[in-house]
């Protein structure tokens, strides 16, 4: 009877393992770059999609680079400086999961011809970037589509990442 339970107990492990396995294998196999979720940093809300960056330039942007974000897909990070001093890196999405309190401000702008306000997450209320909107109030429709939100990149990380710092149990490990 003891060793037909031992052989249960191992049994069930050796399952759960392989049933754990394919579940963290799954959305790394099956999704794409575009299907990535972008999470907060400070409490895992859901953001954003890989499929809504959207490079948007900036000549005042102090810097930019390419750094890897969302599974392997290139994305351009921009450094700008606030009237304070202090330094952000920021990727832009075209929409995003955010709580953005308006009004807008133009004054300081990082993209000339836009006011900005600051977004926030709407769990847990960090600071996690800024939306933007055009300055000069157009039809509804075109401002839709030119508006962003600039998502502060040490505040945002990604689910295939979040994941990957989940362990197993060392009594589910052969």
């Amino acid at each position: 009877m003891a060793r037909a339970r031992t052989i249960f107990v191992h049994a069930l492990r050796v399952q759960l393992l392989w049933l754990l396995r394919c579940q963290l294998a799954r959305p790394c196999e099956q999704r794409s770059s575009s299907d990535t979720s972008v999470l907060c940093r400070a409490c895992g809300q859901e953001l954003a999609s890989g499929a809504d960056i959207r490079f948007v330039p900036s000549r005042l942007a102090l810097s930019t680079r390419n750094d890897t974000l969302v599974n392997g897909r290139r994305v351009n990070v921009q450094l700008f400086e606030n009237p304070h001093g202090v330094q952000f890196e920021v990727v832009t999405f075209r929409k995003a999961d955010v709580t953005q309190h308006w009004p807008a401000d133009e004054r300081f702008s990082w993209f000339p011809g836009f006011s900005w306000t600051v977004a926030t997450c709407p769990r847990c209320r960090s600071h996690v970037g800024w939306a933007f909107q055009p300055a000069e109030r157009t039809d509804t429709k075109s401002e839709e589509s030119s508006t962003f939100v600039a998502l502060i990149a040490q505040q945002i990380l990604t689910e295939e990442f979040a994941s990957s710092l989940l362990m197993t149990p060392k009594s589910f490990v052969s």
